[in-house]
């Protein structure tokens, strides 16, 4: 089963030899001897054994022709861990989009004095710094790393990330305007002289040639260059720096062609103006800049519009605590509220019912019902009495603690979020399709223009003639279609799973599914509701209407569960007031808590149970426990059905009368309608179906049973998760499902995760895909898409080869002139939106 957080304690090793997280008292082990701080780590490691030695990511790295990270020294080494006496910072990165922009940020911040290393993940636009504090602060950093179109700030800005929005939205406006006042200079008074007569008659053609003969067409030239001037410094400024940055590290991709094209023709044009002549194609360099911006922001666009319905997620992370008299150093004023991060260690808080533990510490204190799920993923909420860890992050559900704040004041919450930062900056992203090809495409197309303008020299061509050719086969080349295949094909593929309530955080989703050979599920919240409910009931209705009446004034999850059951003819809940101190129970002797409702007297309540008068007749409602230590009747048949619930995992509650026990209500963690049927179709599929539970092996009987499921780690911590979920990576690409911010480090730290709707926000941002709707159908829709998705970005691929194979041979032959090559690329790139545009599914 899941360790207890009361149970853990520090020890002399170096900790669970999974997780790292302090073992155990007394230690749990191996037959190895190797040490863990619970069972479900235990049962993790022996079935996937210590891989450590063998890399995944280091494969791949090799294949793609990197340094394995595992290689990388001062200049960029990362083994995960941290020297003594520096600082790990994070930043977010705007303007990342690929991998070559991942190399380039880590070695622009490695560059830096005082910094041990650096990692890069343009999927969360995240950059993570090992430094020296003394050496090179956080704010030279934010400095050094904003230049070239990047933008680096503190990760938690949102205001500076709003301005890298609004920045955004401003150069493409920039550049459709302009560029819409050069193309309607270049539709009324150039296009028309290339078509003499054709769509214009003689007095108008002679009208225009006068007006351009007047100043020689210098001022409409010098005009035009002007304004493609600002579309192509303004719009064109991320396209250019990808291009710098793919020459800074040899690296060539999309952005390099798509920025020949645009200067070639740019640069072009200007040795036409001054040398006299009047055939530019600044028009080129416009729409080249202007469709490749348009199509970029339409993916981010959809992006941002899905990633706005998170507001339905909630927060779990506590800002503030309420101290007591006498706590800490006597600075404070009684009952003070506090900011968390100001609490000391030894002071003291008081934590009521409804309210999340600000930090972990140990309950001085009353006794509570603590939920804890959203740390460590058990179900069942736990019983704190003094003396006990209490887990920062967890909820209070029933009764009120006194706690002591543990030195360093850090709670689980902050834990997992680093852990999540620290997985989320260290998953690189993936080279994307285009930039692949373009590894290839972009030298074989510089050196076939080259060729061809040196061909057209030798053979008696002028350098005029020869550079209008290598300038054709450039522009006909540009892989503004095969630049736009990915971003938009993506972008359909976000936009319809919006449609149907999935939010897809990073556009390389869709690639990165593909090939998936193991699916993890975490079981609470995501198998099941994560909502304790009765799954079945022994006994007389009267006996149970009687318990609700009792349980509506308890806020324990059981009680709610019977007050959910049978409390429809129970009366109304009171609104109870609390005073404001602490519940000093003791096993027998428990506070009570005032007049009872109509119909209900002297309500208690107790460690395991509640007891009261309804309508004249003494009730107890709890643990078989609490039936035994008074001294009341249990029916055989009653006991043994407890003891079936208990094996189960579940929850056995009698309900009595006067002295005996009329009947059993077995609550617990509900299945999800149709889990079996999901898990089924992805054993379909030929997926290895994983599940990770928070709860002991008893509570995860049934998913055991389960043909579809290969394997069930019960009782597996958080850290526990994380780790598991890294060696699943490296036996295979590894997709993880989860709910709870207990999950996030696992979300984070898989191939690809995927967050239920019923989520924490911290799950959400360690997800790759949030599933709004708890439906696990939801699920199955996300591999859908991906494979739909995958489809049509190879049509689209497809389609900008065709089209090259044809046009390329046109241009080589002096067949096509510039203005014909750039119509024949926009028409490409017309149709790759006009394909994208279709529904996926």
């Amino acid at each position: 089963m899941a360790t207890d957080p009361a149970t853990r304690a520090s020890t002399p090793d170096d900790g669970c030899t999974l997780c790292g997280l302090p073992t155990a008292t007394p230690p749990v082990s191996n037959d190895g001897g190797e040490p863990f701080c619970c069972r479900g780590c235990r049962d993790v490691y022996d079935a996937l054994g210590d891989v450590d030695g063998v890399d995944a990511e280091d494969v791949r790295e090799r294949r793609e022709g990197r340094v394995p990270d595992s290689e990388r020294g001062a200049d960029g080494s990362d083994d995960g861990s941290i020297t003594d006496g520096y600082d790990r910072s994070f930043f977010r990165v705007d303007g990342m989009h690929c991998v070559t922009c991942e190399s380039f940020v880590e070695s622009v911040a490695c560059g830096a004095d005082g910094v041990e290393n650096a990692r890069a993940s343009y999927v969360t636009d995240t950059v993570r710094v090992d430094h020296d504090p003394d050496a090179v602060s956080d704010e030279e950093l934010t400095d050094r790393l904003t230049g070239l179109g990047y933008r680096a700030t503190p990760r938690d800005d949102e205001f500076a990330r709003r301005q890298a929005e609004n920045t955004a939205f401003i150069r493409l406006a920039v550049g459709v305007l302009f560029g819409m006042m050069v193309m309607f200079q270049y539709v009324v008074l150039i296009y028309p002289t290339y078509f003499d007569g054709l769509f214009y008659d003689e007095r108008t053609a002679e009208f225009l040639a006068e007006s351009m003969a007047a100043t020689g067409g210098r001022y409409l030239f010098v005009v035009i260059a002007v304004l493609t001037t600002i579309v192509l410094v303004v719009a064109g400024k991320p396209l250019l720096r990808g291009a710098y940055v793919a020459i800074r590290t040899r690296s060539p991709n999309m952005d390099l062609l798509v920025s020949i094209a645009a200067v070639s023709a740019y640069l072009y044009s200007h040795l036409i103006v001054a040398t006299g002549g009047t055939h530019v194609y600044y028009d080129v360099t416009v729409a080249i800049v202007v469709v490749v911006t348009v199509g970029r922001h339409y993916e981010s666009t959809a992006k941002a519009r899905a990633t706005e319905l998170l507001s339905e997620l909630s927060t779990v992370r506590v800002r503030e605590a309420r101290l007591l008299p006498d706590s800490g150093d006597g600075t404070r004023d009684p009952g003070e509220t506090v900011p968390v991060e100001e609490l000391a260690g030894g002071e003291r808080v008081l934590v009521r019912t409804g309210e999340r533990v600000p930090v972990d510490g140990t309950a001085l204190e009353g006794t509570a019902a603590v939920d804890e799920a959203v740390i460590t993923g058990e179900s069942l909420p736990a019983t704190r009495k003094p003396g006990d860890a209490v887990v920062g992050g967890s909820v209070v559900r029933d009764g009120a603690l006194v706690i002591e704040v543990a030195p360093g004041g850090e709670s689980g919450i902050d834990r997992l979020s680093a852990m999540v930062w620290d997985l989320q900056s260290s998953n690189r992203g993936i080279q994307k399709l285009a930039d692949k090809l373009a590894t290839v495409f972009v030298p074989v197309v510089l050196v076939l223009a080259a060729v061809v303008f040196m061909g057209y020299l030798v053979t008696g061509a002028g350098v005029t003639a020869a550079l209008l050719v290598g300038l054709t086969v450039l522009i006909v080349s540009c892989p503004c279609a095969l630049g736009l295949a990915t971003p938009l094909a993506t972008a359909a593929g976000v936009r319809e799973a919006l449609e149907r309530r999935l939010v897809v955080f990073d556009e390389t989703v869709f690639e990165r599914i593909h090939g998936a050979e193991t699916v993890v599920f975490d079981k609470t919240g995501t198998l099941t509701t994560g909502e304790m409910g009765v799954l079945e009931s022994t006994g007389p209705t009267e006996a149970f209407v009687a318990a609700a009446a009792l349980e509506r004034r308890s806020g324990h999850p059981v009680a709610a569960a019977i007050v959910d059951a049978f409390g429809s003819d129970a009366g109304s809940p009171d609104d109870l007031a609390f005073d404001g101190g602490a519940t000093a129970s003791e096993t027998d002797t428990d506070t009570a808590m005032g007049t009872a409702s109509a119909g209900v007297d002297d309500y208690r309540s107790h460690d395991d149970g509640v007891t009261g008068v309804v309508d004249g007749a003494e009730v107890a409602v709890g643990h078989p426990d609490l039936f035994d230590r008074r001294g009341w009747t249990v029916p055989e048949e009653l006991t043994s059905t407890a003891q079936r619930a208990r094996e189960a995992g579940r929850v056995p509650v009698l309900v009595g009368r006067d002295g005996a026990a009329e009947g059993v209500a077995t609550v617990g963690d509900e299945y999800r309608p149709g889990w079996e049927a999901a898990i089924d179709r992805f054993a379909e599929r030929g997926v290895e179906v994983v599940v990770l539970s928070g709860d002991d092996s008893a509570a995860s009987g049934a998913l055991s049973e389960h043909p579809g499921i290969d394997r069930v780690f019960a009782g597996v911590p958080p850290e526990g998760k994380a780790e598991t979920v890294s060696r699943l990576r490296q036996r295979g690409r590894t997709v993880m499902v989860g709910d709870g911010t207990n999950d996030a480090p696992a979300l984070a730290s898989a191939d690809l995760g995927i967050a239920m709707g019923g989520g924490t926000a911290m799950a959400a941002d360690a997800a790759d895909v949030a599933v709004l709707e708890d439906d696990l159908e939801s699920v199955e829709t996300v591999f859908d898409l991906a494979q739909a998705t995958d489809r049509r970005v190879k049509g689209n691929v497809g389609w900008a080869f065709c089209y090259n194979a044809i046009a390329i041979p046109l241009a080589i032959s002096g067949l096509l002139n510039p203005l014909f090559a750039a119509l024949a690329m926009a028409t490409s790139s017309l149709l790759v939106v006009i394909n994208s545009s279709r529904d996926l599914l």
